[in-house]
């Protein structure tokens, strides 16, 4: 079972809706048997409201699934309501950000292509307060926990069953200052620690890299259960969008082995990266 309280909604919601399109039903057919609305049905099939035991069995009883079943859906259902570590930092993490962070903590394998800026899970603590600290929308309290949060995510590209982390970061990236030049040569030493990591690699799309496919920076996560289907996310400064059909899918794939082929060498972009460490050295 998926570890992350996130995680178990996204499978409950993926368990009760392959219910109903195995029953040839539609939500609100579901919804008026039961003397629901078919908006709720919707809801417990999307993830956007909480789904209560009680609710399991009623939907058991009407699709007629084993005892077995019923019980692994009420218990995901009782536990994807326990709060998430990082939701213990209120307003240092936005809402919609909560539901990516307990998404990324169950991932197998991570793709991410950075246009802008560096990758979240390889910043550094000083880098990090920079960024939150652009705009000045948020109170120092709020900086120090969302830092905090940040730098508890990068435990996971470390840990025993750490998943598979490929990272794609624009050359741009790499020489925007952030802070000042010691923060930065701070933050390519940072860069250098973290693909020695032996499950992650990083390769740097240079400036003269010519056409690559034309995307913003994506994130795309794949989950160890067959059950739990391979998503893209991306993120703005209010929201974010969650991408799981399958024709999306395959197309950031594609457009992730296209930036791929023309980035440079995992070899080569550490090389880079340690002549801009002595860059800002200077």
């Amino acid at each position: 079972m998926a570890g992350s309280p996130t995680a178990r909604r996204r499978r409950l919601s993926i368990e009760l809706k392959k219910l109903r399109e195995q029953s040839a039903l539609t939500c609100a057919q579901v919804g008026s048997a039961l003397d629901w609305s078919g908006s709720k049905v919707n809801r417990m099939e999307t993830g956007s409201g909480r789904v209560q035991p009680s609710d399991i069995d009623a939907l058991c009883r009407f699709y007629g699934t084993t005892d077995e079943l019923r019980e692994f859906l009420k218990a995901l259902a009782r536990q994807a309501r326990v709060r998430g570590w990082w939701q213990v930092h209120g307003s240092g993490v936005p809402e919609w950000f909560n539901i990516y962070i307990g998404l990324e903590q169950d991932a197998s394998t991570f793709r991410q292509y950075q246009c802008e800026l560096l990758p979240g899970l390889m910043q550094t603590q000083a880098y990090a307060s920079e960024l939150h600290r652009t705009g000045g929308h948020l109170s120092d309290e709020d900086i120090d926990r969302a830092v905090r949060v940040r730098m508890e995510r990068q435990t996971m590209i470390s840990r025993p069953e750490a998943p598979d982390a490929w990272f794609i970061v624009n050359e741009g990236a790499l020489r925007n200052v952030i802070g000042d030049r010691a923060l930065m040569r701070e933050q390519m030493e940072r860069l250098l620690d973290t693909v020695r990591l032996p499950t992650v690699t990083l390769q740097v799309l240079p400036f003269d890299s010519g056409t690559y496919p034309a995307t913003g920076s994506f994130t795309m996560l794949g989950f160890p259960a067959p059950e739990d289907p391979d998503l893209v996310y991306r993120d703005g400064i209010t929201d974010a969008v969650y991408l799981e059909g399958e024709h999306h899918v395959r197309e950031y794939t594609r457009a992730f082995d296209g930036l791929r082929a023309a980035a440079l060498s995992p070899q080569r972009s550490a090389q880079l990266i340690e002549s801009m460490a002595k860059e800002f050295s200077t």
